[in-house]
């Protein structure tokens, strides 16, 4: 009992030292989640030695089955109704609508640089991912095309599913569109190539808005960083 309450002690004191601000004595978050598969996470927020400023700012306790990275993944997915508007909820969302699409095969994405590119000069796209060194552009002139620009990270599973898999680019668009036609649309015999930029696009112009971006008027964007030659697209966030 002694051990298990030094250990009670010795992260309540971690907590303060991380969490409160010494200058303003005030905590530096705004809200905390206490995650863990036995019951040192219970008894850790209901202790004396845990300082209730920080305990004024929890949010939820959750049960989580794995330790680690896997385990803190799960307890953000487990928060996820909290955590509505944090980036990484809102990335993973993008990214299972891309992929929902993909599974149904609806016509309405596209994937890759040649076929994203010609689907934004369309206007055909609603959510746009891509990486250096096509970001600076996008960043500037999607606008033009009446989309909305998000940026995703490889980090969450599926972040990194769709970088790994899709080479970190690709879109959704607005209605059906047939890619392999694209090409007839060409008239100028522009062709892009991927192989200097490893960027993906997701374009909304033609894209339904999804639940996640509710702000979006013509569609939503989401753009990819690809940083390394083994994970073709490292997103940075909007």
């Amino acid at each position: 009992m002694e051990k298990r309450h030094n250990y009670v002690r010795k992260t309540a004191e971690l907590a303060t030292q991380f969490f409160i601000n010494a200058s303003t004595s005030q905590p530096n978050v705004s809200g905390l989640k206490l995650a863990g598969s036995a019951d040192f996470k219970t008894e850790l927020s209901q202790s004396a030695m845990f300082d209730p400023r920080l305990q004024a700012k929890i949010l939820k306790v959750v049960d989580v089955s794995y330790g680690g990275e896997i385990g803190f993944n799960q307890a953000i997915e487990l928060s996820s109704e909290i955590l509505s508007n944090v980036k990484f909820i809102q990335e993973k969302r993008l990214i299972g609508k891309c992929f929902e699409e993909i599974s149904l095969d609806t016509g309405k994405y596209v994937v890759g640089v040649d076929d994203t590119l010609k689907a934004l000069e369309m206007g055909a796209i609603k959510i746009l991912t891509e990486k250096m060194p096509l970001l600076e552009w996008f960043a500037t002139e999607y606008k033009k095309f009446g989309c909305t620009l998000e940026f995703v990270t490889n980090k969450s599973q599926e972040g990194s599913q769709f970088c790994r898999g899709f080479g970190g680019i690709g879109g959704i668009l607005r209605n059906q569109l047939n890619i392999r036609s694209f090409d007839e649309f060409s008239d100028d015999g522009e062709v892009y190539d991927d192989s200097e930029d490893d960027g993906e696009v997701c374009d909304d112009s033609e894209l339904e808005p999804i639940n996640s971006f509710p702000n979006a008027c013509a569609g939503e964007w989401g753009k990819k960083d690809c940083n390394s030659e083994g994970d073709r697209g490292n997103t940075q966030g909007a």
